[in-house]
């Protein structure tokens, strides 16, 4: 049962050690350099794609942050542009309402002055008609015809009369 398989060979054992040497040196030489400084190349492209990423989220978030400023700033400008047109249309409102009361006033006042007028005028008239009816009454009653004149005369004294009882 003993087989040549099994039995340690002393030739066999140097060549395989030596074979296995030769081969590992000449992995050394065209393989393992080219594969480490490839895995090494790869592990540099990857690092700077982390740092890019990292680069790119860190702006990223600097971008939003300013866009959320600048969307506030918008928003308080707005805001304020929309108080201060409130603010001068209130002050329009309540100027164009002063004038319109002024104007009101005036064309009350000057209505005023014109019915005062057209009253004096008016009652100047009645005075002046009643004494001539008055007087007319007055000749016929008393068969005489009087002047103009003596009309004249007569209304200014009457008027005065009156002015008098008045005041």
């Amino acid at each position: 049962m003993d087989s040549l398989l099994v039995q340690p060979d002393p030739g066999l054992f140097i060549w395989t050690i030596l074979t296995f040497l030769v081969l590992l040196y000449l992995l050394r030489k065209f393989a393992w350099k080219p594969l480490l400084s490839a895995l090494d190349d790869r592990q540099e492209v990857i690092r700077k794609s982390l740092e890019d990423a990292e680069k790119a989220k860190g702006e990223l978030e600097r971008v939003a942050l300013e866009s959320k400023q600048i969307i506030a700033q918008a928003k308080a400008e707005a805001q304020s542009i929309v108080k201060r047109s409130r603010s001068e249309a209130e002050i329009l409102r309540a100027e164009l309402k002063q004038n319109a009361r002024t104007e009101a006033d005036s064309i009350l006042r000057e209505s005023e002055r014109q019915i005062h007028l057209e009253t004096a005028k008016a009652l100047s008239k009645i005075r002046h008609d009643v004494i001539e009816l008055s007087l007319l009454i007055a000749s016929k009653l008393i068969k005489r015809h009087v002047s103009k004149e003596d009309n004249d005369s007569f209304i200014e004294e009457s008027l005065r009369q009156i002015e008098s009882s008045r005041t």
